[in-house]
């Protein structure tokens, strides 16, 4: 849960406030989103649960290997409970030179996860302009900040769109102006130059 907290007029502070999630709760979840090239390189790697590094690239490694063989004409949807463990499912989407991975709880609904890629992929292309592979490679930072207007900690926050694209616009906005604020005043700073 994000709750904004207004100090100023000028300066709007955003505390992430995390709450436990029940065992009932944690259960309907994103495990994880992958971007990947048809190469096999992760441009993008978001873990919900805990794996150790060594997991997370085998995790990618048997992704991979299952995206590589299967055709082009049959379904998107891929049980993935052999590299991810029990109830995982898989879904997919290949645009260009990248592949888009969700993998998730079984009690998701796969056609629902198949937008959210949609959803994503058509934000990033707004971002971007016809978002392309160096596009992700050169903009990880905004790619994360997308992602996570879209699904934090494992749920689903924003569906439009629209909507994630003013999110990240206005998080632009506050970066541009904290880095634009300088904290000692000129004077000062010169004063302790000397």
């Amino acid at each position: 849960m994000i709750v904004p907290i207004h100090l100023t007029n000028r300066f709007i502070f955003i505390i992430h406030v995390f709450f436990p999630i029940s065992n009932a709760e944690s259960n309907k979840m994103i495990r994880a989103v992958l971007v990947m090239n048809t190469q096999g390189k992760p441009r993008l790697a978001k873990f919900y649960e805990f794996r150790p590094v060594e997991k997370q690239q085998e995790i990618i490694r048997n992704v991979f290997a299952v995206l590589c063989s299967r055709p082009e004409h049959v379904s998107n949807f891929v049980d993935a409970e052999s590299f991810f463990g029990p109830d995982a499912r898989l879904v997919y989407k290949h645009f260009a030179t990248l592949y888009f991975v969700f993998i998730f709880d079984g009690s998701e609904n796969e056609l629902a996860m198949l937008d959210l890629i949609q959803v994503f992929v058509e934000t990033l292309d707004k971002c971007f302009r016809n978002v392309c592979e160096l596009d992700v490679v050169f903009n990880y930072s905004k790619m994360h900040t997308i992602l996570d207007e879209i699904i934090f900690g494992g749920q689903v926050l924003e569906t439009s769109s629209t909507e994630v694209i003013k999110a990240v616009e206005e998080i632009s906005k506050l970066e541009a102006a904290s880095s634009s604020i300088n904290l000692v005043s000129k004077s000062v700073s010169s004063w302790r130059s000397r």
